[in-house]
């Protein structure tokens, strides 16, 4: 196919990082990007040119264009961290030139061409040539969160424990982990803010779903922490809601953190239980777990597409939205609760 020399994105307006945090909502996209023209880059060695069908919009990508996220922006550069879309050209060797006319799900992360534009350029190594049979939609959110959920389950699956913690349980993400439980016969305690959600992830497998916002949430957080005793605390929100759940778990628990949608202070309620009750606080990110855990990640990948091209996963999808009209939709489709919005170049 022909390329052209130019291409519509969405481009940062930041560089680095911010000196003031706002918090995990996008209020509006103006203050962080702006749509543009510019030149369609060229793949380096081991990277590849994508022509983009789908790009997903996750919680990370609004921490990144806030300059709130592990990875410093570049001014003038396309937003995205991941999609799908056909490879159709190769830099030098190592290997990407065998993936020009496939579909791949794939990555930004290093390279900082974007997937929210009409092309994107990747590293090779961070491309999932897809079955046919897994939907755009699903190839789209392929890496962030099915990795997420299968690396985090092995974690949970590790400890041995049947019962778990997550907040933010109505995201994809914990959807995704609470099928792999349910599976294997795991207990899921999840937290929401909104009741009309709690049948929902009942019906998918969740063990107890709390509402946070609810007047008796810290008694019935403390019953089912008794009850349960779960060990394992993933966590995306922080803030006041982590502190109560951490300080209500049993022995030898473990906090691990892979977001902030509290902007909220995190406060340690009974630091003295990290001496005498042995609990821990730590961090996760897939991009570092893919590098230290290698082997497991070609399984992970091969199992992710089965389960959507087999309908035990599928994405929840609340907004396809053209490229054109990112700027004025998306922070709106954002808001809404319990599924994915994508951009459409």
């Amino acid at each position: 196919m022909t390329i052209p020399s130019e291409m519509k994105a969405l481009l940062l307006v930041g560089d680095g990082y911010t000196r003031t945090p706002s918090g995990s909502a996008l209020e509006a996209m103006e203050p962080y990007l702006e749509p543009g023209s510019i030149a369609v880059p060229a793949p380096g060695p081991g990277q590849v040119l994508i022509k983009v069908s789908l790009a997903s919009i996750n919680p990370s990508d609004v921490a990144f264009i806030k300059g709130q996220y592990g990875q410093p922006r570049a001014k003038g550069r396309p937003a995205g961290f991941e999609g799908v879309g056909t490879v159709v050209a190769g830099g030098e060797e190592p290997h990407p030139k065998s993936l020009v006319g496939k579909r791949v799900a794939f990555a930004t992360g290093l390279s900082n061409w974007g997937s929210w534009a009409e092309y994107a350029v990747a590293e090779a190594a961070a491309c999932i040539p897809l079955l046919d049979t897994v939907r755009d939609e699903d190839g789209a959110a392929m890496i962030v969160n099915p990795l997420s959920a299968i690396a985090m389950f092995d974690i949970v699956k590790q400890e041995g424990e049947k019962a778990f913690v997550m907040t933010a349980g109505a995201s994809q993400l914990c959807k995704l982990i609470i099928g792999l439980a349910r599976e294997e016969g795991f207990r899921p305690v999840v937290t929401v803010r909104r009741d009309e959600q709690i049948a929902m992830l009942n019906e998918l497998g969740a063990a107890h779903v709390l509402n946070e916002k609810a007047p008796e949430f810290e008694a019935t957080l403390r019953e089912v922490m008794k009850a349960e005793q779960p060990r394992i605390f993933l966590d995306a929100v922080t803030g006041p809601l982590a502190s109560a759940i951490f300080n209500a778990m049993p022995k030898r628990a473990r906090w691990i953190i892979y977001g902030r949608l509290d902007p909220e202070a995190t406060i340690i309620r009974e630091p003295g239980q990290l001496i005498f009750q042995h609990k821990h606080i730590e961090g996760f990110w897939l991009s570092e777990w893919m590098r230290q855990f290698r082997d497991r990640r070609g399984p992970a990948v091969l199992e992710a597409q089965k389960r959507f091209s087999d309908g035990r996963w599928s994405t929840d999808v609340t907004a396809v939205i053209p490229l054109a009209e990112a700027m004025a939709r998306t922070p709106a489709e954002l808001a809404k609760p319990n599924g994915k919005v994508f951009i459409r170049p």
